[in-house]
């Protein structure tokens, strides 16, 4: 189901006084906010932020208290259509939901969004494979998801323009959008170790972990740190990134010393985690807590729910389209984002097991 971008009150009152602006409905001058809430019949509440919103974006010149705004037409270049290409990590991102909205939006907005025929899995993220697809791809501008940083840099020295999701962009000049995670990660952990958890093992991309780890799971590994847990590859293994390698290092952990809590960091490792376990017959919460860091509407069929980290990609695709329109009038924009992420508590976590 796609999903809408929804302004709130003010954003869709702003709107309304742009357009009538741009149509001169009021010269020079813009009428004050109660005549304007009178005459419209809107609250004044939404008129006062609108009326500022279009002072920020400088549609507006404030000239004092209790003189009216003085109007200020800001005649935007036509957007131009932009032919963008998807760059994912692997063929089940083309299927992501807010990947499937993002294109959706930028259709809606005028623009022409297509994957390339190659995923960076399948060029190992190789900057020479990487640059080959780029220079025989007839794109305006890349849209790059779950890249290394290598790949990151490379783009930033293009010429064209890129926006990456996800990926090892902390730090780095280039347009970005994702969830911010770390804050979540700290709260879960506490949560696991509050419910006497030690043997916590997180199971993470490999891709995650070069050419350094990520600031996810540094976080996870230093509160375990923090909190007397001497840490280990145990808690942080790696794995080939493939079935046969990541189910081969659930049958080397629980072989061993089974963990009393698991993390795993996507959907599709969240389902192929459940199998094994009841393969095992191991029950989830009552032998093994387990936790997903993604969310996929998979997970709200679930019973008892799956206890993960979400987030709202609705900003994420507006700043996608705002980003590709700013491209398009040849407006540089680098601004990343960081979306606030939630930790959802469902019923697969519970105190350790002899706790």
């Amino acid at each position: 189901m796609v999903e809408l971008n929804i302004l709130s009150p003010s954003q869709q009152v702003a709107e309304y006084l742009k357009k009538e602006m741009m149509k001169e409905t009021w010269v020079d001058l813009m009428p004050g906010a109660p005549q304007l809430s009178s005459d419209l019949g809107i609250d004044r509440k939404a008129i006062d932020a609108a009326m500022q919103l279009l002072e920020n974006e400088g549609w507006l010149i404030a000239q004092g208290v209790g003189r009216r705004r003085k109007i200020n037409l800001l005649q935007e270049p036509a957007v131009k259509s932009l032919r963008i290409a998807f760059l994912m990590g692997e063929e089940a991102d083309c299927r992501e939901h807010f990947v499937l909205n993002s294109i959706h939006a930028l259709s809606e907005a005028g623009h022409t969004a297509f994957f390339p025929s190659s995923y960076l899995n399948d060029l190992g993220m190789d900057l020479k494979k990487v640059e080959r697809l780029v220079k025989n791809t007839k794109a305006d501008a890349w849209v790059v998801l779950a890249a290394s940083r290598e790949v990151l840099e490379w783009f930033t020295q293009q010429s064209m323009a890129t926006f990456a999701i996800f990926g090892r962009r902390h730090g780095m000049t280039i347009a970005s959008g994702g969830p911010e995670k770390v804050p979540v990660v700290l709260e879960m952990t506490r949560k696991l170790i509050r419910l006497k958890h030690k043997r916590i093992v997180m199971m993470v991309r490999p891709r995650r972990r070069m050419p350094t780890l990520g600031t996810m799971e540094l976080a996870f590994l230093a509160e375990l740190e923090a909190n007397g847990l001497p840490v280990s590859d145990y808690h942080l293994p790696s794995w080939e990134d493939t079935v046969e390698g990541f189910n081969a290092r659930l049958r080397i952990l629980f072989d061993s010393a089974p963990p009393t809590a698991l993390i795993v960091d996507e959907i599709q490792h969240l389902v192929a985690a459940l199998q094994f376990l009841a393969g095992r017959r191991l029950r989830v919460p009552e032998d093994v807590s387990l936790i997903c860091t993604d969310y996929s509407p998979v997970i709200d069929w679930c019973e008892p729910p799956i206890t993960h980290i979400r987030w709202d990609t609705r900003p994420m695709v507006r700043r996608v389209v705002r980003w590709a329109d700013n491209v398009s009038r040849g407006k540089e924009d680098l601004r990343q984002n960081w979306t606030p992420a939630e930790f959802f508590q469902g019923g697969t976590i519970a105190p350790a097991k002899g706790s």
